[in-house]
């Protein structure tokens, strides 16, 4: 049995250890919202939090989670209030398949944690996600509104 927290909720599961965290989180634990994209850590659609950081999923074995706080994209709203950077992904209207968007959202909280006033340039070096729609200029500009609104609730 492995044990921890995902989305603040304490879990065990008897999954193979080397089982990569995607696939316990989504067949397992049963939470959808992160995706399978490339399977080699590469596209950014699995992206979780995994304590502190952003992690890609697929190629992230079960193992390493035991005894550690998962966020999922469920986790980051706090109940029906959406996170700001949810908010923004909404405002800029940045998804168009929306397939990959929720592992930019993870690594996009991330940033921001870290860089509350990112430059275009500190964007295209922090979030290396991959989008076949070719949405990354609304990414961007959700980005800089994702800032925006973090200070608005933070004042």
């Amino acid at each position: 049995m492995i044990k921890f927290k995902i989305n603040g909720t304490v879990t065990e599961v008897k999954d193979d250890p080397e089982t990569p965290l995607l696939w316990v989180i989504r067949d397992t634990v049963g939470l959808k919202g992160t995706k399978f994209g490339c399977g080699k850590a590469f596209c950014g659609a699995c992206s979780v939090h995994v304590e502190d950081q952003v992690v890609r999923s697929c190629s992230f074995p079960l193992k390493y989670a035991a005894g550690k706080s998962i966020t999922t994209i469920e986790g980051i709203s706090n109940g029906q209030k959406l996170h700001p950077v949810q908010k923004a992904w909404i405002e800029e209207q940045v998804p168009q398949c929306g397939y990959c968007q929720s592992g930019f959202i993870m690594s996009t909280v991330k940033l921001l944690e870290k860089n509350p006033n990112p430059s275009d340039k500190d964007i295209n070096n922090s979030i290396t996600n991959l989008c076949r729609c070719g949405t990354y200029s609304r990414v961007r500009k959700a980005i800089h509104k994702s800032a925006e609104l973090i200070k608005k609730e933070q004042n």
